[in-house]
């Protein structure tokens, strides 16, 4: 299973555990834990993932870090825990500060078992960042975050490569916030700038200044609106393929929604293993959403019934009988991953198709 189903698995247990989880003991056993394993490191092996490592630090013996991931007997990334729902801000971070200047790591991540915030020295060698340079929530993600994320997997860390991106990681996080920033609030400064680009120097008096502040703003609003707006439309020509003049006819009342798109992604995301993504084509209708294999009406994979936003339900398919069950989000999915698969090997058996 690749990472991002397991990281997604393990989503849906953090959602509905996290808010009976009282201690940081039970957030490192029910949430940190099994993280940790998903990257690959053996958590009941004392000498890949070490709990409580002893760090003495000046005067002050039995300093503890709260878990070390080692490499060759040396730790390369250390942990810092706290309990479920806490926030975590610098403050929190000062235990993991001495932990890192006297140890051979060179990352440190600050955690509550849903954000993972990591550092390391970009700044001052051998002295821990006060800001992260990359963070990560289990239960809000892209799958750009799930990339970075692979890099400190045992299968595939590299220090030189992690330390080579986590500059531009790190300076990227901090621009996007400066850029969220002003999509909500424009700083005079830019506006000015604005202002001075469009209206050719003219001066900037405090009824342009109040004007053009807004203007920003829904220009902000309506370039990010047509960005999104773009890719549905490519994501929906990629999947949907070409259809004849009659079904583009029939299907000019019909809008995908973001539902719909979100299920046939995970629809896709389940079944990859058995077969090439580019396979799995939805096609949409009046009454309901198709998830076809091969763009075949007579391959059906399921059918997303999401036109009830209040009671969303799936078709799933068994010798082309469809069975319909209600899910409570879309997450729910998941839990029926076995019926998806059993009905694809039927059809990638038929054509020699081997799972990936």
């Amino acid at each position: 299973m690749d990472l991002i189903d397991q990281i997604k698995e393990l989503a849906l247990r953090i959602n509905k555990v996290k808010d009976n989880i009282q201690t940081e003991e039970a957030t490192k056993n029910a949430l940190i834990m099994p993280f940790i394993q998903i990257l690959g490191y053996n958590v009941f092996d004392p000498s890949e993932v070490t709990p409580e490592l002893i760090a003495d630090i000046g005067l002050k013996k039995g300093e503890k870090v709260d878990y070390a991931i080692l490499i060759d007997g040396k730790p390369i990334i250390l942990f810092e825990c706290k309990k479920s729902g806490s926030d975590l801000n610098i403050n929190h971070a000062s235990q993991l500060f001495r932990y890192f200047h006297v140890t051979e790591a060179r990352f440190g991540i600050l955690t509550n078992g849903v954000s993972y915030r990591f550092f390391t020295d970009l700044e001052q060698p051998n002295k821990m960042d006060e800001r992260p340079f990359f963070e990560f929530n289990i239960l809000d993600f892209k799958d750009q975050h799930v990339e970075e994320l692979k890099k400190f997997t045992k299968a595939a860390f590299n220090i030189e490569q992690i330390l080579n991106t986590a500059s531009d990681l790190k300076y990227t996080r901090a621009v996007g916030n400066i850029l969220a920033g002003w999509i909500e609030n424009p700083s005079e400064e830019f506006v000015k700038l604005i202002c001075g680009e469009v209206l050719n120097g003219k001066r900037f008096t405090p009824a342009i200044k109040e004007q053009f502040t807004q203007i920003t703003k829904d220009a902000f609003s309506q370039l990010i609106g047509e960005k999104i707006t773009e890719r549905l439309k490519m994501a929906m020509d990629q999947s949907t393929g070409s259809r004849t003049s009659q079904q583009g006819q029939e299907s000019s009342d019909i809008t995908t929604s973001n539902e719909e798109m979100e299920g046939f992604r995970i629809v896709r995301a389940i079944l990859c293993e058995l077969a090439d993504p580019k396979r799995i084509v939805m096609r949409d209708a009046k009454s309901y959403c198709a998830i076809l294999f091969d763009d075949n009406n007579r391959k059906p994979i399921c059918r997303l019934r999401f036109n009830n936003p209040t009671k969303l339900s799936i078709g799933f398919f068994d010798e082309s009988e469809e069975s319909i069950i209600q899910i409570n989000d879309l997450s729910d999915i998941y839990k029926h991953a076995d019926k998806l698969r059993k009905t694809t090997s039927t059809y990638t058996k038929t054509d020699g198709v081997k799972a990936i």
